[in-house]
């Protein structure tokens, strides 16, 4: 006779769902693939929220010239 499966405690559920949520499932090939989520500010992405925020002189300190616009 085979072995009940065991259920999870709050604190083994908490631990996977965090887990889960810093990885994203893609399909590479065919086959699922578990990457990382690329970092975002407010549910933008880094590049785009700089790129539409920044001052030029931010822009200029961190060397992202080709980010500054010409007057």
């Amino acid at each position: 006779m085979p072995k009940k499966k065991r259920k999870l405690t709050a604190k083994e559920k908490a631990a996977r769902k965090a887990k889960s949520q810093q990885y994203e499932t893609i399909f590479i090939n065919g086959k699922q693939k578990r990457i990382k989520k690329s970092p975002t500010i407010d549910g933008v992405p880094i590049d785009d929220y700089i790129r539409e925020n920044a001052d030029p002189i931010f822009l200029h300190q961190n060397e992202l010239w080709e980010l500054m616009e010409d007057d």
